[in-house]
Protein backbone atom coordinates (compact mmCIF):
# COMPACT_ATOMS: atom_id res chain seq x y z
CA UNK A 1 0.00 0.00 0.00
CA UNK A 2 1.29 3.45 -0.91
CA UNK A 3 1.47 6.20 1.68
CA UNK A 4 -0.82 9.19 1.18
CA UNK A 5 0.83 12.12 -0.57
CA UNK A 6 4.32 10.65 -0.70
CA UNK A 7 6.90 11.65 -3.31
CA UNK A 8 5.19 9.43 -5.89
CA UNK A 9 1.65 10.65 -5.28
CA UNK A 10 -0.50 9.97 -8.41
CA UNK A 11 2.48 8.25 -10.09
CA UNK A 12 1.62 4.58 -10.49
CA UNK A 13 4.64 3.17 -12.29
CA UNK A 14 8.40 3.64 -12.52
CA UNK A 15 8.29 5.40 -15.87
CA UNK A 16 5.79 7.96 -14.56
CA UNK A 17 8.02 8.54 -11.56
CA UNK A 18 11.03 9.20 -13.78
CA UNK A 19 9.11 11.48 -16.13
CA UNK A 20 7.80 13.56 -13.26
CA UNK A 21 10.91 13.85 -11.11
CA UNK A 22 13.39 14.35 -13.95
CA UNK A 23 11.39 16.40 -16.43
CA UNK A 24 8.21 17.94 -14.98
CA UNK A 25 9.06 18.82 -11.38
CA UNK A 26 12.07 21.09 -12.16
CA UNK A 27 10.14 23.27 -14.59
CA UNK A 28 9.11 26.77 -13.44
CA UNK A 29 5.52 27.98 -13.58
CA UNK A 30 3.78 30.37 -15.95
CA UNK A 31 0.34 31.25 -14.58
CA UNK A 32 -1.23 32.92 -17.60
CA UNK A 33 -4.71 33.24 -16.06
CA UNK A 34 -5.48 33.87 -12.40
CA UNK A 35 -7.28 36.28 -10.11
CA UNK A 36 -4.48 37.16 -7.71
CA UNK A 37 -4.93 40.69 -6.31
CA UNK A 38 -2.16 42.96 -7.70
CA UNK A 39 -2.41 45.32 -4.72
CA UNK A 40 -1.23 42.55 -2.39
CA UNK A 41 1.70 41.70 -4.67
CA UNK A 42 2.65 45.38 -4.84
CA UNK A 43 2.52 45.80 -1.06
CA UNK A 44 4.42 42.53 -0.51
CA UNK A 45 3.08 42.24 3.01
CA UNK A 46 2.69 39.23 5.23
CA UNK A 47 -0.62 37.58 5.98
CA UNK A 48 -1.48 37.73 9.66
CA UNK A 49 -2.46 34.08 9.87
CA UNK A 50 -3.37 30.98 7.87
CA UNK A 51 -7.04 31.89 7.66
CA UNK A 52 -6.31 35.15 5.88
CA UNK A 53 -4.16 33.59 3.17
CA UNK A 54 -6.23 30.42 2.83
CA UNK A 55 -9.91 31.09 3.53
CA UNK A 56 -10.52 34.74 2.68
CA UNK A 57 -12.13 34.83 -0.75
CA UNK A 58 -11.98 31.06 -1.34
CA UNK A 59 -15.47 30.12 -2.47
CA UNK A 60 -14.36 26.51 -3.09
CA UNK A 61 -13.83 26.06 0.65
CA UNK A 62 -16.93 28.08 1.54
CA UNK A 63 -19.13 25.79 -0.58
CA UNK A 64 -17.72 22.72 1.18
CA UNK A 65 -18.21 24.28 4.61
CA UNK A 66 -21.80 25.25 3.85
CA UNK A 67 -22.50 21.73 2.58
CA UNK A 68 -21.04 20.40 5.82
CA UNK A 69 -23.54 22.42 7.81
CA UNK A 70 -21.23 25.28 8.80
CA UNK A 71 -22.95 28.60 9.42
CA UNK A 72 -22.20 31.45 6.99
CA UNK A 73 -20.67 33.50 9.79
CA UNK A 74 -17.66 31.14 9.65
CA UNK A 75 -17.32 31.55 5.88
CA UNK A 76 -17.87 35.18 4.91
CA UNK A 77 -18.99 36.47 8.29
CA UNK A 78 -17.28 38.17 11.21
CA UNK A 79 -16.22 35.20 13.33
CA UNK A 80 -12.61 35.35 14.58
CA UNK A 81 -10.04 33.98 12.16
CA UNK A 82 -9.08 30.96 14.25
CA UNK A 83 -12.72 29.95 14.69
CA UNK A 84 -13.16 30.09 10.91
CA UNK A 85 -10.08 27.92 10.49
CA UNK A 86 -11.33 25.46 13.09
CA UNK A 87 -14.58 25.04 11.17
CA UNK A 88 -12.63 24.47 7.96
CA UNK A 89 -10.45 21.90 9.73
CA UNK A 90 -13.59 20.13 10.96
CA UNK A 91 -14.85 20.05 7.37
CA UNK A 92 -11.68 18.71 5.72
CA UNK A 93 -12.15 15.03 6.74
CA UNK A 94 -15.55 15.15 5.05
CA UNK A 95 -14.00 16.27 1.75
CA UNK A 96 -12.57 12.81 0.96
CA UNK A 97 -12.60 12.33 -2.86
CA UNK A 98 -13.26 16.02 -3.39
CA UNK A 99 -10.18 17.75 -4.90
CA UNK A 100 -10.14 20.03 -1.87
CA UNK A 101 -8.76 17.15 0.18
CA UNK A 102 -5.74 16.77 -2.10
CA UNK A 103 -5.21 20.51 -2.58
CA UNK A 104 -5.42 21.20 1.16
CA UNK A 105 -2.76 18.70 2.09
CA UNK A 106 -0.54 19.48 -0.91
CA UNK A 107 -0.54 23.15 0.07
CA UNK A 108 0.23 22.37 3.70
CA UNK A 109 3.16 20.21 2.62
CA UNK A 110 4.63 22.37 -0.13
CA UNK A 111 4.47 25.72 1.62
CA UNK A 112 4.74 24.81 5.30
CA UNK A 113 6.25 21.31 5.50
CA UNK A 114 3.16 20.00 7.30
CA UNK A 115 2.57 16.29 6.71
CA UNK A 116 -0.04 15.84 9.46
CA UNK A 117 -3.62 15.46 8.27
CA UNK A 118 -5.81 18.47 8.94
CA UNK A 119 -8.80 17.77 11.15
CA UNK A 120 -10.44 19.14 14.28
CA UNK A 121 -7.76 17.77 16.61
CA UNK A 122 -4.77 18.97 14.56
CA UNK A 123 -6.22 22.37 13.70
CA UNK A 124 -4.65 24.38 16.52
CA UNK A 125 -1.15 22.94 15.99
CA UNK A 126 -1.23 23.46 12.24
CA UNK A 127 -2.72 26.95 12.55
CA UNK A 128 -0.04 28.06 15.01
CA UNK A 129 2.83 26.57 12.97
CA UNK A 130 1.72 28.00 9.63
CA UNK A 131 0.69 31.38 11.01
CA UNK A 132 4.10 31.71 12.66
CA UNK A 133 5.88 30.99 9.37
CA UNK A 134 3.66 33.49 7.59
CA UNK A 135 5.16 36.24 9.74
CA UNK A 136 8.69 35.64 8.43
CA UNK A 137 10.21 37.54 5.45
CA UNK A 138 10.39 34.39 3.32
CA UNK A 139 6.60 34.07 3.54
CA UNK A 140 5.67 37.51 2.28
CA UNK A 141 3.31 37.61 -0.71
CA UNK A 142 6.21 37.68 -3.16
CA UNK A 143 8.02 35.07 -1.12
CA UNK A 144 5.11 32.68 -1.64
CA UNK A 145 5.46 33.09 -5.41
CA UNK A 146 9.22 32.52 -5.18
CA UNK A 147 8.68 29.29 -3.23
CA UNK A 148 6.77 27.82 -6.17
CA UNK A 149 9.23 29.07 -8.80
CA UNK A 150 6.58 31.21 -10.52
CA UNK A 151 8.08 33.18 -13.41
CA UNK A 152 5.03 34.93 -14.90
CA UNK A 153 1.60 35.79 -13.51
CA UNK A 154 -1.23 37.29 -15.56
CA UNK A 155 -3.84 38.90 -13.36
CA UNK A 156 -7.39 39.67 -14.51
CA UNK A 157 -8.10 43.39 -14.85
CA UNK A 158 -11.02 45.56 -15.86
CA UNK A 159 -10.42 48.19 -18.60
CA UNK A 160 -11.02 50.97 -16.08
CA UNK A 161 -8.25 49.74 -13.76
CA UNK A 162 -5.39 52.22 -13.42
CA UNK A 163 -2.83 49.38 -13.27
CA UNK A 164 -0.99 51.42 -10.68
CA UNK A 165 -0.13 48.32 -8.68
CA UNK A 166 1.38 46.70 -11.76
CA UNK A 167 3.50 49.81 -12.33
CA UNK A 168 4.74 49.70 -8.76
CA UNK A 169 5.65 46.01 -9.04
CA UNK A 170 7.55 46.64 -12.28
CA UNK A 171 9.40 49.60 -10.72
CA UNK A 172 10.42 47.39 -7.79
CA UNK A 173 12.17 45.01 -10.15
CA UNK A 174 10.37 41.93 -8.79
CA UNK A 175 11.83 38.96 -10.64
CA UNK A 176 8.42 37.37 -11.23
CA UNK A 177 6.71 39.20 -14.07
CA UNK A 178 3.24 40.38 -12.97
CA UNK A 179 1.32 41.31 -16.10
CA UNK A 180 -2.26 42.54 -16.57
CA UNK A 181 -4.89 40.85 -18.72
CA UNK A 182 -7.66 42.87 -20.38
CA UNK A 183 -11.06 41.59 -19.14
CA UNK A 184 -13.82 43.77 -20.67
CA UNK A 185 -16.88 41.80 -19.51
CA UNK A 186 -18.42 44.75 -17.66
CA UNK A 187 -17.63 47.08 -20.56
CA UNK A 188 -19.97 45.13 -22.87
CA UNK A 189 -22.60 43.99 -20.37
CA UNK A 190 -25.82 45.71 -21.43
CA UNK A 191 -28.15 43.50 -19.38
CA UNK A 192 -29.04 46.54 -17.27
CA UNK A 193 -29.15 50.10 -18.60
CA UNK A 194 -28.52 51.53 -15.13
CA UNK A 195 -25.47 49.35 -14.45
CA UNK A 196 -24.05 49.90 -17.94
CA UNK A 197 -24.38 53.68 -17.73
CA UNK A 198 -22.81 53.70 -14.27
CA UNK A 199 -19.88 51.80 -15.74
CA UNK A 200 -19.61 54.28 -18.61
CA UNK A 201 -19.32 57.06 -16.08
CA UNK A 202 -16.24 55.34 -14.64
CA UNK A 203 -14.88 54.77 -18.14
CA UNK A 204 -15.30 58.47 -18.92
CA UNK A 205 -13.33 59.39 -15.82
CA UNK A 206 -10.41 57.05 -16.43
CA UNK A 207 -10.18 57.81 -20.15
CA UNK A 208 -10.77 61.56 -19.66
CA UNK A 209 -13.42 61.62 -22.39
CA UNK A 210 -17.11 62.30 -22.70
CA UNK A 211 -19.12 59.33 -23.98
CA UNK A 212 -22.29 60.35 -25.77
CA UNK A 213 -22.06 58.21 -28.92
CA UNK A 214 -21.00 54.72 -29.91
CA UNK A 215 -17.85 56.13 -31.50
CA UNK A 216 -17.00 57.89 -28.23
CA UNK A 217 -17.51 54.61 -26.39
CA UNK A 218 -15.23 52.71 -28.76
CA UNK A 219 -12.57 55.42 -28.61
CA UNK A 220 -12.58 55.33 -24.80
CA UNK A 221 -12.28 51.54 -24.71
CA UNK A 222 -9.60 51.53 -27.41
CA UNK A 223 -7.57 54.04 -25.39
CA UNK A 224 -7.69 51.62 -22.44
CA UNK A 225 -6.71 48.69 -24.67
CA UNK A 226 -3.76 50.75 -25.91
CA UNK A 227 -2.83 51.72 -22.35
CA UNK A 228 -2.87 48.12 -21.19
CA UNK A 229 -0.44 47.30 -24.01
CA UNK A 230 1.98 49.94 -22.74
CA UNK A 231 1.86 48.21 -19.35
CA UNK A 232 3.01 44.88 -20.77
CA UNK A 233 -0.41 43.37 -21.40
CA UNK A 234 -0.57 40.87 -24.26
CA UNK A 235 -3.55 38.81 -23.11
CA UNK A 236 -7.29 39.41 -23.09
CA UNK A 237 -9.93 37.32 -21.37
CA UNK A 238 -13.70 36.97 -21.50
CA UNK A 239 -15.92 35.14 -19.02
CA UNK A 240 -19.19 34.41 -20.82
CA UNK A 241 -22.08 32.00 -20.66
CA UNK A 242 -21.62 31.53 -24.41
CA UNK A 243 -20.18 33.28 -27.44
CA UNK A 244 -22.41 35.84 -29.13
CA UNK A 245 -22.29 35.74 -32.92
CA UNK A 246 -25.39 37.48 -34.26
CA UNK A 247 -25.15 39.38 -37.57
CA UNK A 248 -24.72 43.10 -36.94
CA UNK A 249 -24.04 46.38 -38.69
CA UNK A 250 -22.41 49.53 -37.38
CA UNK A 251 -25.54 51.60 -37.90
CA UNK A 252 -27.64 49.05 -35.99
CA UNK A 253 -25.20 48.93 -33.07
CA UNK A 254 -24.94 52.72 -32.95
CA UNK A 255 -28.70 52.84 -32.53
CA UNK A 256 -28.63 50.22 -29.76
CA UNK A 257 -25.94 52.18 -27.94
CA UNK A 258 -28.01 55.36 -28.14
CA UNK A 259 -31.04 53.50 -26.81
CA UNK A 260 -29.29 52.13 -23.74
CA UNK A 261 -27.27 55.33 -23.19
CA UNK A 262 -30.57 57.18 -22.87
CA UNK A 263 -31.79 54.67 -20.29
CA UNK A 264 -33.75 52.29 -22.50
CA UNK A 265 -33.49 48.57 -21.93
CA UNK A 266 -32.49 46.35 -24.84
CA UNK A 267 -34.57 43.37 -25.89
CA UNK A 268 -32.90 39.95 -25.56
CA UNK A 269 -32.14 39.93 -29.31
CA UNK A 270 -30.77 43.48 -29.24
CA UNK A 271 -28.63 42.53 -26.25
CA UNK A 272 -27.13 39.63 -28.21
CA UNK A 273 -26.50 41.81 -31.25
CA UNK A 274 -24.67 44.43 -29.21
CA UNK A 275 -22.50 41.84 -27.45
CA UNK A 276 -21.76 40.14 -30.77
CA UNK A 277 -20.46 43.40 -32.17
CA UNK A 278 -18.31 44.12 -29.14
CA UNK A 279 -16.76 40.65 -29.07
CA UNK A 280 -15.76 41.00 -32.70
CA UNK A 281 -14.38 44.50 -32.17
CA UNK A 282 -12.35 43.42 -29.12
CA UNK A 283 -11.03 40.42 -31.06
CA UNK A 284 -9.92 42.68 -33.90
CA UNK A 285 -8.01 44.91 -31.49
CA UNK A 286 -6.35 41.82 -30.02
CA UNK A 287 -5.36 40.66 -33.52
CA UNK A 288 -3.91 44.07 -34.36
CA UNK A 289 -1.61 43.88 -31.35
CA UNK A 290 -0.80 40.18 -31.63
CA UNK A 291 -2.39 39.44 -28.25
CA UNK A 292 -3.69 36.08 -27.08
CA UNK A 293 -7.45 36.06 -26.46
CA UNK A 294 -9.13 33.70 -24.01
CA UNK A 295 -12.79 32.69 -23.76
CA UNK A 296 -14.05 31.02 -20.58
CA UNK A 297 -17.47 29.66 -21.53
CA UNK A 298 -20.31 27.97 -19.73
CA UNK A 299 -20.62 29.23 -16.14
CA UNK A 300 -24.14 29.73 -14.81
CA UNK A 301 -23.46 32.43 -12.25
CA UNK A 302 -25.20 33.86 -9.18
CA UNK A 303 -27.94 31.24 -9.01
CA UNK A 304 -28.93 31.97 -5.42
CA UNK A 305 -30.57 35.36 -5.64
CA UNK A 306 -30.91 35.80 -1.89
CA UNK A 307 -27.23 35.17 -1.24
CA UNK A 308 -26.20 37.21 -4.27
CA UNK A 309 -28.02 40.20 -2.81
CA UNK A 310 -26.46 39.56 0.58
CA UNK A 311 -22.84 38.78 -0.40
CA UNK A 312 -22.38 39.79 -4.03
CA UNK A 313 -20.76 37.82 -6.88
CA UNK A 314 -17.87 35.33 -6.65
CA UNK A 315 -18.94 34.04 -3.25
CA UNK A 316 -19.80 30.47 -4.23
CA UNK A 317 -23.26 30.41 -5.82
CA UNK A 318 -22.27 29.44 -9.37
CA UNK A 319 -22.58 26.17 -11.28
CA UNK A 320 -21.95 24.51 -14.62
CA UNK A 321 -24.35 25.76 -17.28
CA UNK A 322 -25.83 23.75 -20.14
CA UNK A 323 -25.66 26.42 -22.83
CA UNK A 324 -25.28 25.42 -26.49
CA UNK A 325 -21.77 26.39 -27.57
CA UNK A 326 -20.73 24.90 -30.92
CA UNK A 327 -22.64 26.77 -33.62
CA UNK A 328 -22.09 30.32 -32.35
CA UNK A 329 -18.45 29.59 -31.51
CA UNK A 330 -17.80 28.30 -35.02
CA UNK A 331 -19.57 31.31 -36.54
CA UNK A 332 -17.58 33.76 -34.40
CA UNK A 333 -14.20 32.22 -35.17
CA UNK A 334 -15.02 31.85 -38.86
CA UNK A 335 -16.07 35.49 -39.11
CA UNK A 336 -12.69 36.56 -37.73
CA UNK A 337 -10.76 34.05 -39.81
CA UNK A 338 -12.47 35.19 -43.02
CA UNK A 339 -11.06 38.69 -42.48
CA UNK A 340 -7.68 37.33 -41.34
CA UNK A 341 -8.40 38.87 -37.93
CA UNK A 342 -8.14 35.70 -35.84
CA UNK A 343 -5.35 35.97 -33.30
CA UNK A 344 -4.04 33.23 -31.00
CA UNK A 345 -7.04 31.97 -29.06
CA UNK A 346 -7.63 29.73 -26.03
CA UNK A 347 -11.07 28.20 -25.53
CA UNK A 348 -12.23 26.84 -22.15
CA UNK A 349 -15.45 24.95 -21.46
CA UNK A 350 -17.05 24.47 -18.06
CA UNK A 351 -19.49 21.78 -19.14
CA UNK A 352 -17.59 18.50 -19.69
CA UNK A 353 -20.21 17.54 -22.28
CA UNK A 354 -18.46 20.08 -24.53
CA UNK A 355 -14.99 18.50 -24.28
CA UNK A 356 -14.91 16.78 -27.64
CA UNK A 357 -16.65 19.69 -29.36
CA UNK A 358 -13.96 22.06 -28.08
CA UNK A 359 -11.14 19.66 -28.92
CA UNK A 360 -12.34 19.43 -32.52
CA UNK A 361 -13.30 23.10 -32.85
CA UNK A 362 -9.69 24.22 -32.44
CA UNK A 363 -8.64 22.09 -35.41
CA UNK A 364 -10.99 24.02 -37.68
CA UNK A 365 -8.93 27.19 -37.27
CA UNK A 366 -5.37 25.97 -36.77
CA UNK A 367 -3.99 27.24 -40.07
CA UNK A 368 -0.31 26.32 -39.82
CA UNK A 369 0.83 29.88 -39.15
CA UNK A 370 1.67 29.18 -35.49
CA UNK A 371 2.05 25.88 -33.66
CA UNK A 372 -1.08 25.46 -31.56
CA UNK A 373 -2.53 28.80 -32.63
CA UNK A 374 -6.00 27.83 -31.40
CA UNK A 375 -5.81 26.07 -28.02
CA UNK A 376 -8.22 23.92 -26.06
CA UNK A 377 -7.68 25.29 -22.56
CA UNK A 378 -7.08 23.27 -19.43
CA UNK A 379 -9.77 21.97 -17.12
CA UNK A 380 -11.28 25.10 -15.58
CA UNK A 381 -13.07 25.88 -12.30
CA UNK A 382 -15.25 22.86 -11.50
CA UNK A 383 -13.12 20.78 -13.90
CA UNK A 384 -9.64 21.53 -12.53
CA UNK A 385 -9.57 18.23 -10.65
CA UNK A 386 -8.29 14.73 -11.39
CA UNK A 387 -11.18 13.51 -13.52
CA UNK A 388 -11.70 16.87 -15.26
CA UNK A 389 -8.02 17.28 -16.13
CA UNK A 390 -7.75 13.69 -17.31
CA UNK A 391 -10.79 14.00 -19.56
CA UNK A 392 -9.53 17.28 -21.04
CA UNK A 393 -6.08 15.80 -21.70
CA UNK A 394 -7.60 12.72 -23.33
CA UNK A 395 -9.95 14.73 -25.54
CA UNK A 396 -7.10 16.95 -26.70
CA UNK A 397 -4.81 13.95 -27.22
CA UNK A 398 -7.36 12.08 -29.30
CA UNK A 399 -8.44 14.99 -31.47
CA UNK A 400 -5.50 17.41 -31.50
CA UNK A 401 -1.86 17.65 -30.47
CA UNK A 402 -1.32 17.41 -26.73
CA UNK A 403 2.37 18.10 -27.38
CA UNK A 404 1.50 21.70 -28.38
CA UNK A 405 -0.71 22.34 -25.35
CA UNK A 406 0.10 25.43 -23.24
CA UNK A 407 -0.68 23.58 -20.03
CA UNK A 408 -2.08 24.40 -16.63
CA UNK A 409 -3.14 27.62 -14.89
CA UNK A 410 -4.47 28.33 -11.41
CA UNK A 411 -7.56 30.50 -12.11
CA UNK A 412 -7.30 31.25 -8.40
CA UNK A 413 -7.42 34.15 -5.96
CA UNK A 414 -5.13 32.37 -3.51
CA UNK A 415 -1.36 32.64 -3.27
CA UNK A 416 -1.33 29.05 -1.99
CA UNK A 417 -2.85 27.52 -5.14
CA UNK A 418 0.32 26.78 -7.09
CA UNK A 419 0.48 23.08 -6.16
CA UNK A 420 -2.35 22.72 -8.68
CA UNK A 421 0.37 22.90 -11.33
CA UNK A 422 2.14 20.01 -9.60
CA UNK A 423 -1.15 18.09 -9.48
CA UNK A 424 -1.60 18.55 -13.24
CA UNK A 425 2.00 17.58 -13.95
CA UNK A 426 1.77 14.38 -11.92
CA UNK A 427 -1.41 13.34 -13.74
CA UNK A 428 0.19 14.11 -17.09
CA UNK A 429 3.33 12.09 -16.34
CA UNK A 430 1.29 9.18 -15.04
CA UNK A 431 -0.73 9.04 -18.25
CA UNK A 432 2.40 8.98 -20.41
CA UNK A 433 4.11 6.51 -18.07
CA UNK A 434 1.25 4.03 -18.14
CA UNK A 435 1.11 4.02 -21.94
CA UNK A 436 4.87 3.62 -22.24
CA UNK A 437 4.87 0.68 -19.84
CA UNK A 438 1.89 -0.85 -21.67
CA UNK A 439 3.80 -0.65 -24.96
CA UNK A 440 1.34 1.87 -26.37
CA UNK A 441 4.07 4.51 -26.70
CA UNK A 442 7.80 4.03 -27.38
CA UNK A 443 10.15 4.06 -24.42
CA UNK A 444 11.90 7.19 -25.72
CA UNK A 445 12.20 8.84 -22.34
CA UNK A 446 14.23 11.81 -23.54
CA UNK A 447 11.77 12.85 -26.22
CA UNK A 448 8.71 12.18 -24.05
CA UNK A 449 10.41 14.14 -21.29
CA UNK A 450 10.93 17.07 -23.64
CA UNK A 451 7.23 16.99 -24.61
CA UNK A 452 6.38 17.06 -20.90
CA UNK A 453 8.74 20.01 -20.29
CA UNK A 454 7.04 21.84 -23.14
CA UNK A 455 3.51 21.22 -21.86
CA UNK A 456 4.52 22.22 -18.33
CA UNK A 457 6.29 25.43 -19.30
CA UNK A 458 7.99 25.97 -22.66
CA UNK A 459 4.90 25.96 -24.86
CA UNK A 460 3.33 28.76 -22.83
CA UNK A 461 6.57 30.75 -22.84
CA UNK A 462 6.69 30.63 -26.63
CA UNK A 463 2.95 31.02 -27.20
CA UNK A 464 2.73 34.22 -25.16
CA UNK A 465 5.96 35.54 -26.70
CA UNK A 466 8.01 35.08 -23.54
CA UNK A 467 10.56 33.03 -25.50
CA UNK A 468 13.54 34.22 -23.49
CA UNK A 469 12.24 32.04 -20.67
CA UNK A 470 11.80 28.87 -22.72
CA UNK A 471 14.35 26.06 -22.83
CA UNK A 472 15.32 24.89 -26.33
CA UNK A 473 13.55 21.85 -27.66
CA UNK A 474 15.42 18.61 -28.23
CA UNK A 475 14.61 16.78 -31.43
CA UNK A 476 13.66 13.10 -31.14
CA UNK A 477 16.42 10.60 -31.86
CA UNK A 478 15.55 7.94 -34.37
CA UNK A 479 15.62 4.37 -33.08
CA UNK A 480 18.79 2.58 -34.12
Amino acid sequence: MKHFLDENFLLHNKTAERLYHEFAAPMPIIDYHCHLPPDQIAADGNFANLTQVWLYGDHYKWRAMRTNGINESYCTGDKPDFEKFQKWAETVPYTLRNPLYHWTHLELQRYFGVTELLNASSAARIYEHCSSLLQTPEYSVRGLLRKMNVKVVCTTDDPIDSLGHHARIADDGFETRILPAFRPDKAMNVDSAVAFNEYLGKLEAVSNTSISSFNDYLAALKSRHDFFATMGCSVSDHGLEQIYAEPWSESEVRGLFSKIRSGGELTPHENSVFKSAMLEIFATWDWEKGWVQQYHLGALRNNNGRMMRQLGPDTGWDSIGDFPQGRALATFLDRLDAKDHLTKTILYNLNPADNEMMATMIGNFNDGSVAGKIQYGSGWWFLDQKDGMTRQINALSNMGLLSRFVGMLTDSRSFLSYPRHEYFRRLLCNMFGEEIENGELPADIEWTGQVIRDICYNNAARYFNWQEQAAPATLPVANQ
